[in-house]
């Protein structure tokens, strides 16, 4: 008897086993098929080109009743710029998830205050990521710090997505999306360093490698270091600088 109910027993374990397996299969052959991390990239960024001209219902600021409270409201209008510009990022969250083509694949993920703002969490590796900023032009001129190292972007799986936006009516209505546009966050790291790094006037350094550290402790950033010697000392550790390429030469 004991016999039989081992056999029972493991019978049982197989066909939930195999029934598992079948779930799976169903959940994630899309996932299976749509095997770069470039598609889920590429995929977004076309359905974002629909984006310009809609009205986000987050937020609505209503009209001026005179010409001296919109004169006010031009003045403090610039303060919307970090509540708006936060619903925003939340928003958008939301519209990746409704992608149809993504529905069963994954899920994006927020993970503010974390570098990417949100990533798609599914069997695709290296997870696709946006980092998401929104811009108001009336609050101020487009300024970012983009700090992050090279050596985060090793797949290009993380893209900067820069969302303009103005109250429909200009200074007042509801949120209106100007424009949008999507770069590749490789190419933003490599023209920043090649634009900086420039020895012995400036240096930019990589970050150490702390992978074995805590996440709260890991280190992503690069550095930059401006020389802040006179003009004799830089031509003198230009010259030294020089002397390194030619020995390098004679090897």
């Amino acid at each position: 008897m004991k016999i039989v109910n081992e056999k029972l027993i493991l019978l049982n374990f197989y066909k939930y086993a195999a029934c598992w397996i079948v779930i799976l299969y169903k959940n994630y052959r899309d996932c299976w098929m749509l095997l770069k991390t470039n598609d889920v990239i590429n995929i977004i960024n076309s359905k974002i080109q629909a984006l310009p001209n809609q009205v986000f219902d987050i937020l609505s600021i209503s009209k001026p009743k005179s010409i001296p409270e919109a004169i006010n409201l031009s003045k403090i209008i610039s303060k919307l710029s970090p509540l708006v510009g936060n619903l925003i990022e939340f928003r958008m969250v939301e519209i990746f998830n409704e992608i149809p083509e993504l529905k069963d694949i994954g899920i994006w993920l927020r993970q503010d205050p974390g570098f990417p703002d949100t990533i798609f969490n599914s069997l695709i590796i290296p997870a696709p990521g946006f980092e998401i900023k929104a811009w108001f032009p009336l609050a101020t001129e487009i300024t970012a710090r983009f700090k992050d190292s090279q050596n985060h972007f090793f797949a290009d799986q993380t893209y900067i997505l820069l969302i303009a936006w103005l109250p429909e009516y200009l200074l007042y209505g509801l949120p209106k999306i100007i424009d949008i546009c999507s770069i590749s966050g490789k190419s933003i790291a490599k023209a920043r360093d090649t634009h900086y790094h420039n020895p012995p006037d400036y240096l930019v350094f990589e970050p150490e490698d702390t992978s074995e550290r805590t996440v709260n402790l890991q280190q992503t950033k690069t550095n930059g270091y401006k020389f802040q010697g006179d003009k004799t000392l830089l031509d003198q550790a230009k010259a030294f600088l020089n002397s390194w390429d030619e020995f390098s030469s004679m090897l």
